[in-house]
């Protein structure tokens, strides 16, 4: 075999001793150590692994856009789009030159994991999709305008002759993604690199966007690779598997064999991180033998039943409403004042010591909710009854500022990004002992006592609390998060998308961290999540929200195993299986009354 021969007739990538480095004044780093990787055609390919592993530089030395100081300093990228051309190593190509413009967008398409990073906000979708065929054809421009419309209309883009002149913020997470996989697929390039394209999405945006990739790919006959650290994806649309640490590849082989008799201990240890149905860390509530239930609003199908407690709640929430003024119109024509209803008169329990899951789609007003709790904002209307440990209650939603101090020390958040919740200014101890000083709970050497304590607690070695936030890695900084929010001694924790963007190992011991803490501290969480694997295994209690409303709430067991509401049922079937014997086994649904905003305003 020659250099620029293919290992199998059949591999439209041929990766051979692939390294990429990224070199600082701190040293070199080595984010692609020496790696083989064949891609057969017509074939999905899933790179797994955990942040740092070298996934994304990976992909992105293919088309050779490795973010600077970082270079491809050997081996061979071999690329043969289809069998009658020959192959071109793309890893001698100049990462500027003509060459390689001609293969990017063009043969090989990519989609980013961050479409909202990675779009433009000050052109429309339409310009950023037409660009692509500026640079690889010579239609007219009444043409490419055509072309995008039809290409925005096959990845599910509804009204895609008004859509093409939207900007990036007037478009949901999941139509965002869309009009980047329109973009990555405009020029009909036969490799698709997808980097962690639904990993900030919900479940039933993910499942749609899974099923899209799935659809494209057979119908123009596409090799796909697909990077994600979710292996319940890669049990879904894996033909081949490759399992990467530390820039190394560890394993590679068939999606079946990965699964069910992996070899590395890695790959086993990945697998274990799995959450098991009914496993171990949710918390027991004593509840009545035969509670009474009340039904509210609906058919018996698609009710919402509150079981009342034996245990006095620790919060309770009763006819919450959110709304939020919006302007509308178009940039210089007349302008219209609408109301937003983001919460619509939800009543919600939650008991002490217990753990209630707050799931839902994206936009469907969890967060708000969790929010409207902590008064981040002011409810337009309703309560939050309060109880504090002398058994006095207070309704949250109508105090000032300052009666709501005391509160805010009793009542924390986690918020949901690690990288972005902190101040890359402040030292560690400045971030967690902030929320002491401006209660005035401690200063001077007893603050930084509770802070060096607080970090034994979460598992972070009380040396590293000189050190910034960039210094720390994503399952680090959570463990930041979750020490600040801790430092006051509260007794509810509002964690809002807490792991959602972490690895399935690091997200296994945030979780584990979150359950002993709420052990040894007797802390509440409401958990709000759209990770129905998650909810299950740490929640007692769980409500479903959509557009505003809670449609089910019960057990954990209750709704996972019989839900009730089809929005529920929905979501339950969108959840991918983490087998892939089991692919294709279950029923899809979809929820879609007529009585709530159509698809095309929210593409979830």
């Amino acid at each position: 075999m020659t250099a620029d021969e293919l290992a199998s007739p059949d591999a439209v990538l041929d990766i051979r001793g692939l390294q990429t480095v990224f070199r600082s004044d701190e040293g070199v780093v080595r984010a692609v150590d020496d790696i083989d990787l064949v891609v057969r055609r017509g074939t999905t390919t899933c790179v797994v692994g955990e942040s740092g592993s070298g996934k994304s530089a990976t992909a992105r030395s293919i088309i050779q856009v490795v973010d600077v100081p970082g270079q491809v300093e050997a081996g061979r990228i071999l690329f043969r789009p289809d069998d009658s051309r020959p192959a071109v190593d793309m890893a001698r190509l100049d990462p500027r030159g003509e060459a390689i413009r001609g293969i990017r967008g063009r043969e090989i398409g990519l989609i980013f994991q961050e479409p909202m990073a990675s779009l433009s906000a000050v052109h429309t979708i339409g310009n950023q999709i037409s660009e692509v065929l500026e640079l690889h054809t010579d239609l007219p421009p009444a043409e490419i305008r055509d072309r995008v419309i039809e290409e925005l209309r096959s990845v599910g883009i509804p009204r895609a002759e008004e859509r093409i002149d939207a900007f990036t913020f007037q478009l949901s997470g999941g139509m965002r993604q869309r009009a980047m996989i329109a973009m990555a697929l405009i020029a009909r390039p036969s490799l698709l690199i997808a980097d962690e394209p639904t990993t900030a999405l919900d479940v039933t945006t993910q499942a749609q966007i899974l099923d899209l990739l799935g659809d494209l790919k057979r119908e123009r006959d596409m090799t796909m690779i697909f990077i994600t650290h979710d292996l319940g994806v890669v049990a879904e649309i894996a033909d081949d598997v490759v399992v990467m640490r530390h820039g190394k590849v560890v394993e590679t082989g068939p999606v079946d064999q990965i699964f069910h008799d992996p070899q590395h201990d890695y790959t086993k240890e990945l697998l274990a991180s799995l959450p098991q149905r009914h496993s171990a860390t949710r918390a027991v509530v004593t509840e009545p033998e035969t509670p009474p239930t009340t039904t509210v609003g609906g058919s018996a199908d698609e009710s919402v039943r509150h079981t009342a407690p034996d245990v006095t709640p620790l919060l309770s929430v009763r006819d919450l409403r959110m709304e939020f003024d919006t302007v509308s119109g178009a940039l210089f024509g007349r302008k219209r004042k609408e109301k937003v209803v983001a919460v619509n008169g939800v009543s919600l329990d939650v008991l002490p010591g217990s753990t209630v899951g707050l799931v839902g789609e994206s936009g469907c007003g969890k967060t708000t909710l969790g929010r409207s709790i902590m008064r981040v904002y002011q409810p337009t209307a309703g309560e939050i009854r309060y109880r504090s440990g002398d058994g006095t209650v207070a309704d949250l939603a109508t105090m000032s500022e300052k009666q709501l101090l005391p509160y805010r020390r009793a009542m924390r958040m986690i918020f949901q990004d690690p990288y972005g919740s902190l101040n890359p200014r402040m030292t560690v101890q400045q971030v967690i002992g902030e929320p002491l000083r401006v209660a005035g709970m401690a200063q001077g050497s007893e603050l930084s006592d509770r802070v060096a304590d607080m970090l034994d607690r979460v598992g972070l070695k009380r040396a590293m609390a000189t050190r910034y936030p960039h210094a720390f890695s994503g399952g680090e900084r959570q463990r930041i998060g979750i020490a600040r929010a801790l430092i006051t001694g509260p007794e509810l924790v509002i964690a809002d998308e807490a792991v959602s963007a972490l690895d399935v190992s690091v997200r296994t011991q945030i979780l584990e961290l979150l359950a002993g803490l709420q052990s040894e501290l007797g802390l509440t969480y409401l958990f709000v999540s759209h990770d129905l694997s998650v909810v299950e295994r740490i929640c007692d209690r769980v409500a479903v929200m959509y557009y505003g409303n809670i449609v089910e709430e019960g057990s954990a067991a209750e709704v996972f195993e019989d839900p009730k509401h089809g929005y529920t049922r929905a979501l339950l079937s969108a959840v991918p299986i983490a087998d892939p014997r089991l692919r294709g086994t279950r029923e899809r649904i979809v929820y879609r009354p007529d009585d709530v905003p159509a698809a095309d305003d929210e593409a979830a």
